[in-house]
C-alpha cells in the first residue's frame, strides 16, 4: 500500500509545504545565479528517463555560463562553472527545484536519481528495476556512497532499493541525505568534462 498509494500522498504534500516554505529561497537563489550566470539563466532542463522509461525534463539549478570560444562553441565546462555554481553544487542546493518535478508526478522524493536517457540501452535486466518506480531527488544509494561507488555498485543498490522499498527505508534516507548535506559527505563537484567513466563507455548495448 505504501509503494503504490501512500508513497505518492506523501510526495506531494511534503513536497507542496516545502515550496510554500522555501519559495523566497528559491527566488532569492535564482536572481543570483541569473547574474552569475551573465544572462545565461538560472534554471537547467535536460530529459530523463522516470517510472516506466518515461521521459521528462528534470529541473535544476544552473551553475555554468554559456560562454562560448571565437568558433561559437562552448567553453569547457570546468572554465564556465562559476563560484556561484560550485557553491550550489556541493551543498546539493542545484536540486532543490527539482521539488516542481515532485509536485508534477514526475520524480519522488526519495528514489533512483534519474539518469542520462542514452544510457538506457546499456542496463542490464536487474537494473531495469530502477524505472519500475519514480526517480527521487535522493536516493538510497546517495546516501550509500554516492559519486564513490562505481556504475555497478551504483546500479545495484537501486535494484535493492527497489526490491526492499518501505517507508522505514525511505524515512532512514531521508535523515540520512540531511546528514550528508550538512556533513558535506561523499559530496563531489564535477564538470561534465570530468565525467569520463560514463556507463556507456563501459559496456555495450544488451541483446
Amino acid at each position: 500500500m505504501y509503494t503504490h498509494f501512500l508513497k505518492r500522498v506523501f510526495d506531494f504534500t511534503l513536497a507542496l509545504l516545502a515550496l510554500l516554505l522555501i519559495w523566497w529561497l528559491l527566488a532569492i537563489i535564482a536572481l543570483w545565479l541569473h547574474f552569475a550566470n551573465k544572462g545565461a539563466g538560472a534554471f537547467f532542463f535536460q530529459e530523463r528517463p522516470g517510472k516506466d522509461e518515461k521521459i521528462f525534463k528534470v529541473i535544476k539549478f544552473k551553475s555554468m555560463t554559456d560562454e562560448r570560444d571565437a568558433e561559437g562553441n562552448l567553453l569547457p565546462d570546468a572554465q564556465r562553472l562559476t563560484k556561484v555554481g560550485q557553491f550550489v553544487r556541493a551543498t546539493s542546493i542545484d536540486e532543490l527545484p527539482q521539488i516542481i518535478n515532485v509536485l508534477k508526478g514526475d520524480m519522488a522524493l526519495i528514489g533512483p536519481r534519474p539518469l542520462l536517457v542514452e544510457y538506457l540501452p546499456y542496463y542490464k535486466d536487474r537494473e531495469r528495476l530502477r524505472h519500475t518506480v519514480r526517480p527521487g531527488i535522493t536516493g538510497y544509494t546517495q546516501t550509500h556512497g554516492r559519486n564513490n561507488l562505481s556504475w555497478d555498485e551504483r546500479l545495484e543498490m537501486d535494484a535493492y532499493y527497489v526490491e526492499h522499498l518501505t517507508f522505514g527505508m525511505d524515512l532512514s534516507v531521508f535523515f540520512r541525505t540531511i546528514y550528508n548535506v550538512l556533513a558535506r559527505k561523499d559530496v563531489q563537484v564535477i564538470t561534465g568534462d570530468q565525467k569520463t567513466s560514463k556507463l556507456s563507455q563501459q559496456r555495450q548495448p544488451q541483446r
